[in-house]
């Protein structure tokens, strides 16, 4: 085993203890992986909603699920935003860029935007690994289009579902309207469009202690904090810090 300057023999022993658990929280994630990879069909999509997008030019346009799909890829990742923000939220609203103009009803979820923000230059990675991505939000193209604007985001596509019940269909959305966070994916193969999987912690029953972590293995953000010594603060995140966006 390595060791670091200056290290005591008690934080060596403690350390490679916890490593042991390191290696089985690494081989239980791969377990998981395993079993999701296994599991069978998921139900075939009712009918090819269709959304309000960009085009190739960047003109508004109508595109289908089917249409999120580009030629031989064929898993969509797409995540559910809280585009408008859930009726509770009681956290800041942006006081700059374009999306600052809308009510506080309007806007978006701040954890949905910084969780994107994160998102958006793994994308480009992805999809040259051979896969699909989308945004999907419960607003006008319009503002979806102008938080990208104002975050800086360059390689997620966005869409709307204003015009569809997708989102209530899918359980991105309860059944007052109020917009939930979802991470499905889609997979295509010869008989249509299915559903392969969704993020469903954030619907288990909760445990004591315990954060839902709905898509804790992916959060850059808070699996930073879990390194630290502090762990994860008492915090939430924010559309904006201080005088300025996190960018």
């Amino acid at each position: 085993m390595i060791t670091f300057p200056n290290e005591s023999a008690k934080y060596r022993t403690a350390r490679e203890k916890l490593l042991r658990k390191e290696i089985e929280l690494r081989r239980v994630m791969e377990e998981v992986a395993e079993a999701r990879r296994a599991l069978p069909p998921g139900g075939l999509i009712r009918q090819d909603y269709e959304f309000d997008g960009l085009d190739a030019q960047g003109k508004p346009a109508k595109i289908k699920l089917s249409e999120l799909f580009a030629p031989g890829k064929d898993s969509l990742v797409l995540y559910n935003m809280m585009f408008p923000r859930h009726p509770q939220e009681k956290r800041d609203v942006a006081t700059s860029g374009g999306t600052a103009k809308l009510a506080r009803r309007d806007q978006p979820c701040p954890s949905c935007t910084a969780l994107l923000d994160q998102f958006d230059g793994a994308v480009g990675h992805l999809e040259a690994a051979g896969f699909n991505f989308a945004v999907v939000g419960k607003t006008a193209l319009e503002n979806l289009v102008t938080l990208g604007r104002d975050r800086g985001w360059r390689n997620m596509r966005l869409v709307s579902s204003a015009s569809n019940s997708f989102k209530r269909d899918y359980n991105a959305e309860d059944a007052d309207g109020a917009q939930m966070p979802l991470l499905s994916v889609f997979r295509r193969d010869a008989d249509g469009i299915r559903h392969f999987w969704s993020s469903e912690l954030d619907f288990a029953p909760t445990e004591p202690g315990q954060d839902p972590r709905g898509l804790g293995t992916c959060e850059t953000l808070w699996n930073l904090m879990d390194f630290t010594p502090e762990g994860r603060p008492s915090w939430n995140e924010q559309l904006q810090y201080g005088e300025a966006c996190c960018h």
